[in-house]
């Protein structure tokens, strides 16, 4: 009866219920606790947002919020009662502004639209991630996401200047900006970065554009040791103009992706860690210069090959087996996936000590890694494809990571699947605050509750 007594107070375009809700809305990427809501509430815009969450803070009405659904923490997952709210129809480019080298978009336009609205104006926008096609702004925001570009453009969190948010009583927070350096008050937008929805739900986003270099290379290397990995980091952050992206595969996922991804070996079956490099340039000489870098580093003993690519064709194929993992999950079953951030200096005892207490623990366990090595980001797929070992290995794993002082999640958030593990990153004050915080801002509890905190 609380359902239609709702819903009879918004229009009837703006909601779905019982057989007209369809299966995108029942469950995340994680694939993990399906859960159909009751109703699923679709705002135009931000005004129908507000309207929606005083409606559901005054009945006490909990609310989960979906925007691509490509999360991997089941933060987007309705739990049983909850209403979905999705974004999906806040889909546009508002306006791009040019000489501030800003766009501004609504939450529910999908990343590879933003990249190309920028383009077209003739700028870039420099956050890119494998779900591009499906990811949605308003996710890129609340999870702070990462992807590819993080060593040379950090972060979402670094790319936003300017925002604005709703919160659980239905309250607008304007917080609109296109300044670089701007110290008026509180930084009020920092409460909805990160975050995942749970203090607010954001409904539009001003982000960051840079130029665009004439200039982009990319090399497919091997090196023999992870100390060499580290070093070819080192050198390439020294002589290079721009390094966008650094990402390495451990031998065992290099040489399982390319047979998931049917992918014909560009290294011709040379054995060691794989990095993806990719650089910027906006002189005439970047191509040469970059070539000349991955020589010295040949001659010098660092690198064992290095292919640069010739076309974009290439650029793909480098692409394709670095993002393999799509190919690989199905094929693991049942499997933990990590993306924990470990300080690059501890990273290789790290995955070899991991790797031996979980062949201890589970003679048949297989881990695959690789990683954003440059931020010290690692990608772990563990498994043995028994859905009862899922949990130990889990907990194994996230407890060797208090050990290192890491993050339980680099990138993907916390959502509901880690929640009971976040006092592995974060100490006893943390979590108390970030729970006052939670209090402060839906004192009645229903915005995405249960998640994070």
């Amino acid at each position: 009866m609380q359902n239609q007594t709702l819903l009879e107070q918004l229009d009837s375009e703006l909601w779905l219920r019982g057989s007209e809700i369809g299966d995108r809305y029942v469950v995340d990427w994680s694939a993990t606790n399906a859960c159909k809501p009751d109703v699923v509430l679709r705002p135009r815009n931000t005004e129908d947002v507000a309207a929606m969450l005083n409606l559901c803070h005054a009945a006490g009405q909990a609310v989960v919020v979906q925007g691509g659904l490509t999360g991997l923490a089941g933060g987007a997952t309705p739990q049983p009662g909850e209403w979905a709210l999705s974004m999906e129809r806040l889909n546009r480019v508002v306006e791009i502004d040019s000489a501030a080298m800003t766009i501004t978009v609504a939450a529910g336009t999908p990343l590879e639209s933003i990249q190309t609205a920028a383009d077209e104006a003739g700028f870039r926008f420099p956050l890119d991630l494998g779900a591009r096609g499906s990811c949605l702004a308003g996710g890129l925001v609340s999870t702070n996401a990462g992807g590819n570009q993080v060593i040379q453009f950090g972060m979402t969190r670094a790319l936003v200047l300017g925002l604005v948010a709703v919160l659980a009583d239905g309250t607008v927070i304007p917080a609109r900006n296109k300044l670089l350096k701007n110290n008026s008050g509180f930084d009020l937008k920092q409460l909805f970065i990160g975050t995942e929805g749970a203090l607010g739900v954001v409904t539009e986003v001003t982000f960051r554009l840079f130029p665009q270099k004439p200039y982009l290379g990319t090399a497919l290397c091997v090196v023999e040791s992870f100390a060499g990995v580290v070093s070819l980091l080192q050198k390439m952050g020294r002589e290079l103009e721009v390094v966008s992206s650094f990402e390495v595969m451990w031998p065992d996922y290099y040489r399982e992706a390319l047979r998931a991804t049917g992918i014909n070996d560009p290294l011709a079956g040379e054995q060691g860690y794989c990095a993806l490099i990719e650089t910027e340039g906006a002189s005439e000489t970047a191509a040469e210069h970059f070539l000349a870098t991955l020589s010295k580093a040949m001659d010098e003993g660092l690198l064992l090959n290095a292919l640069i690519a010739q076309s974009s064709a290439d650029v793909d194929t480098f692409w394709a087996i670095r993002d393999g993992i799509a190919e690989l999950l199905p094929e693991y079953g049942p499997a933990a996936n990590f993306d924990i951030g470990i300080p690059i200096a501890l990273m290789e005892r790290f995955i070899n000590e991991t790797l031996q207490e979980l062949k201890l623990a589970f003679p048949d366990c297989r881990m695959l890694v690789f990683g954003h090595l440059g931020d010290g980001n690692l990608h772990l797929l563990a498994g043995t494809g028994r859905e009862q070992d899922v949990r130990a290995i889990y907990d194994l794993v996230y407890r060797k990571i208090a050990g290192v002082e890491g993050a339980i999640s680099a990138e993907h958030g916390i959502g509901v699947l880690k929640k009971e593990w976040l006092a592995h990153s974060r100490g006893a004050a943390e979590l108390a605050l970030m729970r006052s915080l939670k209090s402060a801002l839906d004192p009645a509890g229903i915005l995405n509750p249960g998640r994070v905190v």
